[in-house]
């Protein structure tokens, strides 16, 4: 059976990282279900739907708290 006619389900890690996992197996410790299941390519399709800023959480926030520590000292 070609992978795209097999169930899969979007995953996601604490970092908000994506990835694509066969619904017949036990998800990863440190991911979890999105919500997302379908064929291989379904599960793709949604993934570059919805993911559209791949740095990780932790980064971004990084980045967030420091553009806002540069706003204040602007003024």
């Amino acid at each position: 059976m070609p992978d795209n006619d097999d169930e899969y389900l979007v995953i996601l890690d604490a970092e908000e990282m994506y990835s694509v996992w066969p619904a017949h197996s036990n998800i990863p410790l440190g991911w979890r279900a999105e919500g997302k299941a379908g064929t291989k390519q379904d599960c793709l399709a949604y993934i570059s739907e919805v993911w559209t800023d791949m740095r990780p959480l932790s980064q971004r926030k990084t980045m967030e708290e420091a553009r806002r520590k540069y706003l204040q000292e602007q003024g």
